[in-house]
């Protein structure tokens, strides 16, 4: 891909245009997946920074300098990403282990909902929907294949016709842009 090519598609990006960000997806997923496994040497970790490193590059697209090279920037926020993940890994492994102990020993609830429980996760429910409605169509689609028809990445990609990676990390995006809804709303 030339310079043009780049500049263009990374205009069209800005502008929301989806099958603009599906193609510098393609284009450099292959880059930033490579970068991460050398980093990684493990490739499910890998695939899955990857993916957070295009979710963070694409919702941060509008603050990307032309000037500079994309590639740079993207393994500038994969770097970033990975090393994340690594300050993370032990607190998320104490919390684990913490929520197990509690688990164990004081989960004490009465298990049964009652009908006012049953009333608060029915609004709780009815209140997350209206949220998912508010969403662009193609992200609202994703979000009702995956979590309310339970398909798997892959059936999701074959009813789309969008390649897996890509459904991923409009799944990845959909899933901020409805926690930034929930947060904004009073």
């Amino acid at each position: 891909m030339d310079a043009d090519q780049l500049a263009n598609l990374i205009q069209r990006a800005k502008a929301e245009d989806q099958r603009a960000f599906a193609l510098l997806f393609d284009h450099y997923w292959s880059y930033v997946y490579g970068f991460l496994f050398k980093q990684m040497n493990h490739p499910m970790v890998a695939e899955e920074l990857s993916l957070q490193t295009f979710a963070k590059a694409f919702d941060r697209l509008e603050t990307f300098d032309t000037s500079l090279n994309f590639n740079t920037w993207l393994i500038s926020i994969s770097k970033n990403t990975q090393r994340d993940y690594l300050k993370n890994k032990h607190t998320r492994a104490q919390a684990q282990f913490t929520s197990l102990e509690k688990e164990n020993f004081t989960d004490l609830r009465d298990q049964n909902a009652s009908p006012e429980d049953e009333l608060i996760i029915h609004q709780n429910l009815h209140e997350l929907l209206r949220q998912i409605k508010q969403l662009k169509p193609q992200y609202a689609k994703i979000i009702r294949l995956r979590y309310f028809e339970e398909l798997s990445y892959k059936a999701i990609a074959a009813e789309t016709h969008t390649p897996i990676n890509t459904v991923k990390v409009m799944l990845l995006r959909a899933k901020k842009l409805l926690a930034e809804q929930i947060l904004k709303q009073p």
